[in-house]
């Protein structure tokens, strides 16, 4: 049974840890000698950390892969703010070993509530074209299952089991809110959008071991799938109104946002303006909350640095703690807790 995870990282600082991950990522890289180091990227359903072994590196180089489970054996601590593993042994596991929930990270809510919360939108629609689209997605099978599990992201946001209905049920929460403000918006079109605009995302990822690309996602890409199956639900309701079609097309297409970030055409009307806008924000938000639940257990308001981001964030309601006022030092390993024990010697 896996009893250390990601999220007990702050009571084990500056201590050789055991525990089993999933590896994100493996590259080999060369020292400043020449020889070769591991790279890793390892992931638990807490999270991810970087690790590197630097020592008997030939000894494991060829025994794993991305995606196999590994028994590591090592020293936590931080470096530039942030955990990190150095490794001291490592031993790959065979799939009866281990338990794979232990090793995704999924969403607390219950699904089932989130599906009837989306439904319950989809039935207030007004226009009976949107709404029988939007419930012929919902009333197949293969995709409802889907999109009750798809993460929204390999990493960036809602990167965790159920994270694409979370992310869509809090999308469609802000756009249904923000539209009454906007008399000029088509609310159902817009929430028609909220829907579809990461349907993709149920073929671009993989979410069996680790959260990764499939082919046809790395190939293609999220728009291009939902546009594909978009096109296949039309072909099912012959009467949808052809620039009904044009309008949710764009939706689909624009949603990034700017062309930098891969968006196809910039947003040109006001259902999709709104769409971009709202999910940036929604995604956005996530990004900060997951950072601050990750470094729940530091006491510094300041957490490390958010490449999504692309900045340090601050924990206002840390911050404004009066118990945080004075930060206290970082603690320091004793020689005792740095040091290989003798349980080392024993077989790992």
């Amino acid at each position: 049974m896996k009893e250390f995870f990601l999220s007990d990282c702050a009571q084990h600082e500056n201590k050789i840890i055991t525990s089993s991950f999933v590896v994100v990522t493996k590259q080999v890289k060369p020292k400043k000698t020449g020889d070769p180091y591991l790279a890793l990227t390892l992931g638990d359903r807490c999270g991810q950390i970087e690790a590197k072994m630097w020592d008997n590196v030939e000894e494991v180089l060829e025994a794993f892969e991305q995606d196999d489970f590994l028994k590591i054996k090592g020293l936590l601590n931080k470096y530039k703010n942030r955990f990190q593993i150095t490794i001291h042994k490592v031993r790959k596991l065979g799939d009866s070993e281990i338990d794979f929930s232990d090793y995704l990270p999924k969403t607390a809510k219950d699904i089932d509530e989130l599906w009837q919360t989306l439904a319950g939108y989809v039935a207030s629609f007004h226009n009976p074209h949107l709404k029988a689209l939007v419930e012929a997605f919902m009333a197949d099978p293969e995709i409802a299952q889907a999109y009750r599990n798809a993460p929204a992201a390999k990493t960036l946001h809602h990167a965790y089991i159920g994270g694409l209905l979370d992310h869509v049920v809090s999308l469609t929460r802000s756009c249904d809110l923000v539209s009454r403000n906007y008399p000029q918006i088509n609310r159902d079109l817009l929430l028609t959008g909220a829907f579809l605009h990461d349907i993709g995302k149920i073929h671009e990822l993989a979410y069996n071991r680790s959260f990764s690309y499939t082919t046809r996602g790395q190939l293609l890409g999220h728009m291009v799938i939902e546009l594909e199956m978009l096109q296949s639900k039309l072909a099912a309701l012959p009467d949808f109104p052809g620039e009904l079609k044009v309008l949710v097309e764009h939706l689909i297409i624009s949603h990034h946002g700017q062309y930098e970030f891969g968006s196809p055409k910039l947003p040109m009307f006001p259902e999709a303006l709104l769409l971009h806008y709202m999910d940036d924000l929604d995604s956005k938000m996530e990004s900060m909350r997951a950072q601050f639940e990750r470094e729940g257990g530091m006491e510094n308001a300041w957490t490390g640095y958010n490449p999504s981001l692309g900045r340090s964030l601050l924990n206002s309601s840390k911050f404004l703690d009066p118990k945080n006022a004075e930060q206290k030092k970082p603690s320091s390993a004793s020689a005792s807790e740095a040091m290989p024990s003798s349980d080392d010697k024993a077989k790992f």
